[in-house]
């Protein structure tokens, strides 16, 4: 009967230690197989897609390990799917995913923590990106994504125009009453209408981007979690925006900016419009449309005596890991390699996008591959991160946005004034609030 029971005992020791080898996590790596990973975008246009294969096929012959597919799925689609396979279980292994809503995706479980694998990197890896963009890949402290891309808007002139209205070209405007003392004079007048207006606000950015500027900020304070819609110089922001559309009157702009278009249709690009603001990356549009076209890019100016300096806007995206993923270790090693030096620099160059990786925009400014036009937007663009904010949503207020926004149309419909529209909007704001 001894014997029977240490038989028992051992079999039942044995039973235990194969079990929990089975339930621990071991990489597939470890046990001589290659791992597949498949790696979900939205980008499927010509010619990311090729790039984003490139960078796919790079890695794959870089290692034996790993293997890497790239599903593309549209724009919209992709990110429905993205949370029905984590709800079932099944996600991707790699996703692109909006930046500014990492946190969001991390409160409620849908993206995976990386602590334990950036914990295994050198100190200084967090140095490596933009800080602004590493900060909002954080939540309660702990990063679940790594910054891939971001944007930054610049203010882009017409030196031709400037030059036939008796301006320096070489002189753009440092500040908004600059801008529009310099956006009047290359108005060309037709009747009742204007064959070119010198600036028009709310085109290539919408109203909130002057708060922005005005402010420095958004319009929520993450330091002490309140909401800062009626910031004074956020209302004079506005105030300078409906003030100067009132020159012409919503019916004139309307008709007017009714006939633009993309691409060829653009106006800046027709020299319809003397100045706007724009994304760095638009220079790939004015290349590829109007590459004759005499123009500068500076930094968007800033309205005299306020807070907020030469700040602009800036999005982006990053690459995170679906909560649930089957190989974690593995697609943490992708990731890491999409943000590296090398596949980063590769990233700006051919995609003229700003990149999250410091050295790799910086190195990207001299690179052979762009023009010489190109390099000298890229290191303004490069240089305009300084005064680059992003806008994450707060996690007491997802929404924060869809009210702020009702009352900017408030505003510009002439329901009411930036004033009573900002502090109805705080006023609702902090109602909601807990």
């Amino acid at each position: 009967m001894k014997k029977i029971i240490n038989l028992l005992i051992t079999f039942v020791m044995a039973f235990s230690f194969i079990s929990i080898n089975i339930s621990s996590p071991v990489s597939a790596q470890e046990n001589g197989e290659v791992v597949e990973l498949d790696f979900w975008t939205f980008w499927g246009s010509e010619p990311r897609r090729n790039f984003v294969d490139h960078l796919v096929e790079e890695f794959n012959n870089s290692q034996e390990n790993i293997h890497v597919t790239h599903t593309y799925l549209p724009w919209g689609d992709i990110f429905t799917k993205n949370l029905a396979s984590i709800a079932a279980g099944n996600p991707a292994d790699v996703i692109v995913n909006d930046i500014n809503t990492v946190a969001q995706r991390a409160e409620k479980n849908q993206n995976t923590n990386l602590s334990e694998f950036i914990a295994q990197e050198d100190d200084d890896f967090a140095d490596k990106y933009y800080e602004n963009l590493w900060e909002v890949t954080t939540f309660e402290g702990e990063n679940y994504a790594l910054p891939f891309t971001t944007d930054t808007r610049l203010l882009y002139y017409n030196k031709d125009i400037m030059e036939e209205v008796g301006l320096d070209p070489e002189q753009p405007p440092t500040t908004w009453a600059e801008l529009q003392e310099m956006a009047i004079k290359m108005d060309v007048k037709n009747g009742d209408t204007y064959d070119r207006i010198g600036y028009v606000p709310r085109y290539g950015v919408q109203g909130d981007f002057y708060y922005m500027n005005a402010t420095g900020h958004g319009f929520w304070d993450f330091e002490n979690n309140v909401p800062t819609i009626n910031a004074p110089d956020g209302i004079a922001a506005l105030d300078w925006v409906v003030d100067y559309e009132n020159l012409y009157g919503s019916d004139v702009l309307n008709a007017f900016t009714a006939e633009f278009g993309n691409q060829q249709a653009d106006p800046f690009m027709n020299g319809k419009i003397g100045m706007m603001i724009k994304e760095g990356t638009h220079y790939s549009q004015i290349a590829a449309y109007a590459p004759d076209l005499n123009f500068g890019v500076t930094a968007v100016p800033e309205f005299e005596n306020s807070s907020g300096g030469k700040t602009s806007w800036g999005g982006g995206f990053v690459v995170e890991i679906p909560y649930g993923a089957e190989h974690p270790a593995e697609s943490w090693e992708f990731i890491k390699y999409l943000t590296d030096r090398t596949s980063q620099e590769y990233w700006a160059v051919n995609n003229f996008d700003n990149v999250a990786h410091i050295e790799a925009a910086e190195s990207a400014i001299s690179n052979d591959s762009l023009s010489e036009k190109g390099q000298e937007v890229y290191q303004i663009a490069v240089e305009n991160m300084e005064h680059t904010i992003l806008t994450p949503q707060p996690l007491e207020l997802p929404d924060l946005m869809t009210y702020v926004n009702t009352e900017l149309d408030n505003i510009y419909l002439g329901y009411k004034t930036p004033q009573q529209a900002l502090e109805d909007a705080q006023t609702m704001v902090e109602q909601m609030l807990p």
